[in-house]
């Protein structure tokens, strides 16, 4: 096996192999992106890639999770949900941090693919738990969550429209969660949740 120039006592070739992935998945598209081309920007071998993860999906799956913290939400109270959701989008500045879960989104959409491992993400690691910690336990209310804050992170942090560029604690964070809020709450209609 190759060393490679930026090896790190400690550093597990595994946790490199995932860095690499996150990069290659977040600038490319699924497609695009092969396992020889992550292999050798760690400087090992395909062979140990595929012992690692066993396939190009399971290791898209297993990047995807290195971006995403379920339990920043999961942990907060009840009454912070909306503003710690809300927080989510905000808190990332994307000239700072340039690589993020959307970035992996956008790239891969198009593949059936990464669409299937995206969906099973984020029903399983967001919707799901989500529902669960609403006062009255709703997959359709998550779901809407899910989707206004995926929305707002691609016009914030992927085009970067400008009125959305506020710092963390500002005026549209606000927004964004009494418009959480109002979904986290009773249904206005009166039909189902």
């Amino acid at each position: 096996m190759r060393r490679h120039p930026d090896d790190k006592p400690g550093v597990a070739t595994r946790d490199r192999i995932l860095d690499a992935a996150v990069r290659r998945f977040s600038r490319h598209s699924y497609e695009a992106t092969g396992l020889r081309d992550i292999a050798a920007d760690v400087g090992i071998d395909v062979a140990y890639v595929h012992r690692c993860f066993g396939s190009k999906e399971r290791l898209f799956a297993a990047a995807l999770a290195t971006t995403v913290e379920p339990a920043e939400f999961l942990d907060a109270p009840a009454a912070d949900l909306a503003a710690t959701l809300a927080k989510l989008v905000f808190a990332r500045d994307a000239a700072r941090d340039p690589i993020g879960p959307l970035d992996m989104v956008i790239h891969s959409l198009s593949s059936p693919e990464a669409s299937r491992v995206l969906r099973q993400f984020i029903v399983e690691e967001f919707i799901v738990p989500l529902a669960g910690k609403l006062e009255q336990p709703s997959p359709s209310r998550a779901a809407l969550i899910a989707a206004t804050l995926v929305g707002l992170g691609i016009l914030r942090n992927v085009l970067r429209i400008a009125p959305l560029q506020q710092t963390e604690g500002g005026d549209v964070e606000h927004l964004i969660a009494g418009a959480i809020t109002a979904m986290i709450g009773a249904d206005p209609g009166g039909g189902p949740a």
